[in-house]
């Protein structure tokens, strides 16, 4: 276990505006045991007129709206007691109940991997992720990630989709991640994401100086041609990152950033927009750049540095059950200290 920290207490950050008020986390009431769901949800006036399918799948939205049809189909799922066709239209004032014996949502394998658990409840883990682990299986990455450990860790997580993730990073980031241990918690984080209220602080190092901290606000989507990278082009999806400067050397700057959204490769691609790259990023930059004069430390550490100079450093929520504020911190992986320390002592600000 690392020496990260968490606090229950009010957030001390200065920097960025931190939690907005976080409401309770929905109208949902539920009581859990290990595979079976129960589910309320209260339907309001602004549900009128819409199919039932549908509303299903905006207030449970974990569940596939495929899968909510049949349960509506099979009886699973009520309206106001009663069994209603999928096509049904919502009065605005219906109370939808769902009964159902959870089956596995993942075809991941449980693996004995040792994950770094910086907080662990009931509900929620919160885990340092080092370099080098992906989050979730894909294409050549069928097994090692996160999901295979934590199906190794808690078992009852493979009920959940996506084994109780709610976000992610990049394989060669670092740093903290949360993730749900049941269903409640899920919908609770995914509303606090979707609401902007998870606080989120990452550490980088960049090309170049950035004279002073700011804004950057431009969409986000898949590149057009080049399907690895993501670009800024126009009908993208909203992207917000807010940064301020903590450290400059010669020819590099050390940002804090703070995500308001959480864009595929966010950070990455805002920071290479405005012509500040980070360091060691083998997607967004070309080639390795050495200053003109660099010693041979330095130039040894840039070369060696083979990923994105990127760390989730901090981690703020609002706690699925208690309600109360939570503030996760998690110290620079070993190589991030390492090019810190190099730039220190051998890129110096004049």
């Amino acid at each position: 276990m690392t020496s990260a920290q968490s606090s229950n207490s009010n957030f001390s950050e200065n920097d960025f505006n931190l939690l907005e008020d976080s409401e309770d986390a929905d109208n949902h009431t539920s009581a859990l045991t290990a595979t079976r769901l129960s589910l309320q949800f209260q339907l309001d006036d602004s549900y009128l007129g819409q199919r039932i399918d549908q509303v299903a799948a905006a207030v449970w939205s974990d569940f596939s709206r495929e899968k909510l049809k049949q349960w509506l189909k099979d009886g699973h799922l009520l309206v106001n007691g009663n069994t209603v066709k999928p096509k049904y239209k919502c009065e605005g004032n219906e109370l939808l109940t769902l009964e159902v014996e959870l089956e596995a949502q993942t075809s991941a394998q449980p693996e004995n991997i040792p994950l770094d658990i910086v907080y662990e409840d009931d509900d929620i883990i919160v885990i340092n992720k080092p370099v080098g682990m992906v989050v979730h299986p894909g294409a050549g990455n069928s097994n090692g990630t996160l999901v295979n450990a934590l199906l190794h860790h808690y078992p009852k997580s493979s009920e959940l989709t996506r084994a109780g993730l709610v976000h992610r990073i990049d394989k060669d980031t670092s740093g903290l991640l949360v993730v749900a241990k049941n269903l409640e918690a899920q919908f609770s984080l995914s509303k606090q994401l979707a609401k902007k209220s998870v606080y989120r602080v990452y550490d980088l190092i960049c090309y170049g100086n950035i004279i002073a901290g700011g804004t950057i606000d431009e969409p986000i989507k898949r590149h057009p041609v080049d399907r690895i990278k993501m670009a800024i082009l126009p009908g993208g999806r909203d992207a917000v990152t807010h940064y301020n400067v903590k450290e400059r050397f010669q020819n590099f700057t050390r940002v804090q950033a703070q995500l308001e959204t959480g864009r595929t490769h966010q950070i990455r691609v805002h920071f290479t927009y405005i012509g500040y790259p980070l360091v060691g990023d083998p997607v967004y930059m070309s080639r390795v750049k050495v200053p003109a004069g660099a010693s041979e430390l330095l130039s040894d550490t840039l070369r060696g540095f083979k990923r994105q100079a990127l760390h989730a450093a901090k981690l703020g929520l609002i706690h699925p059950r208690s309600k109360e504020e939570m503030l996760f911190e998690a110290p620079w992986p070993e190589d991030f200290t390492t090019l810190v320390n190099t730039l220190r002592s051998e890129n110096k600000a004049y």
